[in-house]
């Protein structure tokens, strides 16, 4: 099994900036990608970004320019730093690891993130 505990949301001003970070423990071998989804009220969770262990990264559309997520393997943690946020950012994230870079076998707890206008 992996764990994954997340830290770093909080209330924002639009405009602002927030960076989440998610720790991995246990099997950690087992991980190839790692990344963040995110769930706002009444909507389906959706992918934010996905980082392999190589280092490929991939955005959703609508984040693309304003976040960056990036990791250090050898703190088997993940980061998603996040720059000019929206109201429409506001969601629950989830940090979320895989055995390959298309899988999501493991997610955590979450963390808030709120921009207000």
């Amino acid at each position: 099994q992996v764990q994954l505990v997340e830290s770093g949301g909080g209330l924002v001003q639009a405009g602002g900036s927030l960076r989440l970070s998610c720790a991995a423990s246990g099997r950690i071998f087992s991980i190839n990608a790692m990344g963040w989804s995110r769930q706002a009220p009444g909507k389906q969770r959706e992918l934010v970004a996905r980082i392999s262990v190589g280092g490929f990264t991939r955005y959703a559309d609508s984040v693309k320019g304003r976040f960056t997520i990036s990791r250090d393997n050898a703190k088997n943690t993940v980061y998603l730093q996040m720059n000019s946020l929206k109201p429409e950012d506001t969601a629950v994230y989830y940090c979320n690891a895989g055995a390959t870079a298309f899988s999501v076998d493991y997610w955590g707890q979450g963390t808030k993130v709120t921009v207000s206008s």
